[in-house]
């Protein structure tokens, strides 16, 4: 019988998993989280996400994008690593189908579609079909994992490991449901920065633990556009004579939002007639303190989407002492430490594996070209001018300069260990000792 990973090494196979248990016995599909067994699928609902939270939320799609277009800059290379440290970056053709992954797509867009889904569902997958990247809707893929030969033995088994995935798109297609494909885990990208503390493979969004403060934001939002709507006067109570038939008052409240109602006929003088009185329940937005409440919303949106109200540009970012130079730059050397470059390394290490990296390197980002997280030229210039420093010092010291170059880029002077050329600085010479003349 063929071995399980020669089964799933098929490029693109229908599926039927109960067939596929019943002649695979050496492998066990145990229940998870409420699903079928041995499955973990994307916890939210995407289609909610998407047009519930990001289409329909200013702030969450701020959010989504002050991480996405920075993400989405970076450049992908090979690094090498020399006794565990990391060195110099270079490339090769096999990076060729990240700077290329689809017909007339870049980088950039690989990175976007990644860091989208990541950001909605807490996953995003990705694989390759005829050399070409084909990202895969999350809430259509499913984790299968197992432990082969224990039927006892449960998901979270300490040999429990990932056997495979099956993406099952829902879409009917000409009246006929999709057929599910296995990927081997060897074909398939999986991108989770967040893990979810409840499962063992899948990730989590981010947008999840503040579903409440995106509902509480969007009926802010719907609250402030009433008010408009409605004359920009909150709660007016028209209080009719008591010889009034309640049978003539659907009558009345017709006429008068025909005539008062909506923000084109605010401020119109209110005529009233039959011993009718009108009186305001509220004043407007600024008795209510809105926006310091809708700007607290946004700013705690901002803090779990890990960029804050400054480079989200919020409200809240954006007013006295937030717009001075050092604050924007602490907020900027924030977003780059604690968001963008965990990203990267987390989305590197999920890359690598459709990429045929070198030995003895890894697949690593290059931020060297992305404008947002270069510092001041100043500073850069007087980086550079250590470093040259450093540099000069070393090679008079007697070092091969191939080997100085290599070691202060790596930031690691073990590397200079039996690099040095064997003649020293004039000062290190026994007085009398003649000097050899340079050829």
């Amino acid at each position: 019988m063929a071995s399980l990973l020669d089964r799933v090494q098929a490029q693109r196979k229908a599926f039927d998993i109960n067939a596929f248990a019943n002649e695979y016995t050496d492998v066990v599909w145990r229940p998870f989280s409420g699903v079928a067994a041995g499955e973990e699928l994307v916890e939210n609902n995407f289609d909610s996400y998407v047009t519930g939270l990001y289409k329909a939320n200013g702030i969450v799609a701020a959010c989504i994008g002050a991480r996405m277009l920075p993400f989405s800059e970076v450049r992908f290379q090979f690094q090498q690593l020399v006794s565990g440290r990391p060195g110099r970056l270079f490339g090769n053709e096999s990076l060729s189908i990240l700077e290329n992954p689809w017909a007339n797509a870049t980088t950039g867009d690989l990175l976007s579609r990644m860091e989208q889904d990541a950001s909605l569902a807490g996953n995003s997958f990705l694989t390759v079909i005829d050399g070409r990247i084909r990202r895969l809707r999350p809430d259509w893929v499913r984790v299968l994992s197992g432990v082969r030969g224990d039927p006892s033995a449960s998901a979270h088994d300490i040999d429990a490991e990932i056997l495979g995935y099956i993406y099952h798109p829902t879409a009917i297609v000409n009246g006929k449901r999709m057929e599910p494909t296995l990927l081997s885990p060897a074909r398939v990208v999986h991108y989770a920065p967040i893990p979810d503390p409840l499962a063992q493979w899948r990730g989590m969004s981010w947008l999840t633990p503040i579903v409440r403060d995106i509902q509480s934001d969007t009926h802010a939002t719907r609250h402030k556009l009433s008010y408009f709507e409605n004359g920009t006067a909150l709660n007016v109570v028209i209080k009719y004579d008591a010889s009034v038939s309640t049978a003539d008052l659907p009558k009345y409240k017709a006429l008068f939002d025909e005539s008062y109602k909506g923000s084109s006929k605010a401020y119109q003088t209110l005529h009233l007639g039959g011993g009718a009185d009108a009186s305001v329940l509220g004043a407007d937005l600024k008795s209510i303190d809105f926006k310091a409440v809708q700007g607290a919303g946004e700013t705690r949106i901002a803090a779990a989407a890990g960029v804050g109200s400054i480079i989200a540009r919020l409200s809240e970012g954006m007013q006295g002492s937030s717009l001075n130079a050092g604050n924007y730059g602490a907020a900027k050397r924030q977003f780059g430490d604690m968001t963008i470059r965990p990203l990267w390394r987390s989305v590197a290490g999920s890359l690598a594996t459709i990429i045929d990296v070198p030995s003895g390197a890894r697949l690593w980002y290059d931020a060297r070209d992305v404008e947002f997280l270069k510092e001041d030229r100043k500073d850069a210039a007087e980086i550079l001018q250590m470093a040259a420093a450093t540099i000069r010092a070393l090679v008079d010291a007697g070092f091969s300069p191939d080997a100085v170059i290599d070691a202060v880029e790596a930031d690691d002077l073990s590397r200079l260990t039996g690099q040095h050329g064997g003649l020293y600085s004039v000062q290190l010479q026994e007085p009398g000792t003649n000097v050899p003349a340079s050829s």
